[in-house]
């Protein structure tokens, strides 16, 4: 089973940046050919979907970080990246890798994002 591994996450001010990246244990042409997506999770708040992108490099974007967030992927790397910018406070949360994936999608462990005022 392919892992993916978060990193990049930590304490910011708001009005900051973070770059957060996912790294696949292995990449291929599952990798090229998945949809990967970035999702969140507040305490006491369902997960939600944050950012995707397909294997064509279409984008979409949850429209409270329209304009704010980019994601992005590096297929010979097998990574996937989530650029944050203008941090408010409401995005602090766990932010997770997910791999779409038929029957069953991959997730990684997430990483921490805490923004403070």
């Amino acid at each position: 089973q392919v892992q993916l591994v978060e990193s990049g996450g930590g304490l910011v001010q708001a009005g900051g940046s973070l770059r957060l990246s996912c790294a696949a244990s292995r990449t291929g042409i599952i990798f090229r050919l998945s949809t990967m997506a970035w999702y969140r999770q507040a305490p006491g708040s369902q997960r939600e979907l944050v950012a995707g992108i397909t294997s064509g490099g279409s984008t979409n974007y949850a429209d409270s970080v329209k304009g704010r967030f980019t994601i992005s992927r590096d297929n010979a790397k097998g990574t996937v990246y989530l650029q944050m910018n203008s941090l408010k406070p409401e995005d602090t949360a766990v932010y997770y890798c997910k791999q779409e994936r038929s029957p069953n999608a991959v997730w990684g462990q997430g990483t921490q994002v805490t923004v403070s005022s």
